[in-house]
């Protein structure tokens, strides 16, 4: 019975893992990419116009 003592950790956490992907994935897309996306780039927007104005580049 020791090899199913030894085995149970590994699946266990297999499984869990398969589980946590398969959220991710799931969860990607949907209802909210597009606001997503969108709060991507304005950051991203930002960032860009930041380094545009930063003091010593005119």
């Amino acid at each position: 019975m020791d090899y199913v003592s030894a085995l149970v950790p590994p699946v266990v956490m297999a499984v869990f893992f398969i589980g946590v992907v398969r959220v991710i994935v799931k969860t990607q897309g949907g209802a909210a990419k597009s606001r997503e996306d969108a709060a991507v780039d304005a950051a991203v927007a930002r960032t860009e116009s930041a380094s545009r104005t930063a003091p010593g580049d005119a």
